[in-house]
């Protein structure tokens, strides 16, 4: 499968889904630092730089294809340490691109991620937009909090993964709307089997927050807001294989 990596920071994302035999073929992100090491570690893969800039019709004149799109979109504005501005927040609002993207490419899958208080901000508000704007486009969808310390590592990083899935039983907003929100994810792409999965962790630096398996340890403190934890790519991206079929 061909991964479309979006917000992609130091390929945190494609690290995870690359081990689990997946193949991203370009990204997408601003920052400058960030796209050297894409650019060190991935250098055939594309970078483009302005998610806002980016269509379907951009992609195929660049003969692209994805089968998944994954964005780790912003977070400033939904964490708690940031002012709360919410999911329309001036950053945290880029989640709206990621949603024209989902409708316009109409990949088999995506996967988004941010903080967990996505989930219950403005009493939840927030999460019921993603999951309003995702079913909107046809796609039914699931979630999971997974923090790295479920997976073996020594340190929280919780985060919430949410799987959207062209396959599934689709269902369109209207009325329907609040249903969404509390019945999807029902017959969930990652199963036990997948989340079980413990490894081994290298001894890193105690600064705060970590994401080990980043390449050439490039999550060292100037990318450490720019990388998801790849080993739960991986396993997200072994799940969806298990699902597909394939």
């Amino acid at each position: 499968m061909k991964v479309l990596d979006l917000f992609s920071g130091i390929g945190g994302f494609s690290v995870g889904l690359e081990a689990a035999g997946m193949e991203t073929v370009a990204f997408c992100e601003p920052n400058e630092y960030c796209q050297k090491v894409l650019r060190k570690n991935w250098p055939e893969v594309p970078i483009y730089d302005d998610v806002r800039e980016l269509t379907a019709d951009r992609l195929v004149r660049d003969g692209i294809r994805a089968d998944i799109i994954t964005g780790g979109f912003p977070c400033q504005d939904i964490s708690v340490a940031g002012k709360q501005a919410g999911i329309e927040g001036e950053r945290s609002g880029l989640w709206s691109e990621c949603a024209r993207l989902l409708s316009e490419l109409r990949p088999r899958y995506a996967i988004f991620e941010n903080v967990t208080n996505l989930l219950t901000g403005d009493g939840g508000a927030w999460f019921e937009q993603v999951l309003w704007d995702i079913s909107e486009v046809g796609y039914d969808a699931e979630w999971h909090c997974i923090p790295a310390s479920a997976i073996g590592a020594p340190h929280r990083r919780d985060r919430v993964f949410i799987v959207a899935d062209a396959y599934g039983e689709r269902r369109r907003c209207g009325d329907a709307r609040r249903q969404d929100a509390k019945d999807v994810g029902q017959s969930p792409i990652i199963t036990r089997k997948h989340a079980r999965r413990v490894g081994a962790w290298d001894f890193e630096p105690d600064v705060g927050r970590v994401a080990n398996g980043v390449p050439n340890r490039a999550h060292r403190l100037k990318g450490l807001g720019n990388a998801i934890v790849p080993q739960i790519a991986e396993i997200i991206g072994e799940a969806i294989w298990d699902s597909s079929g394939s």
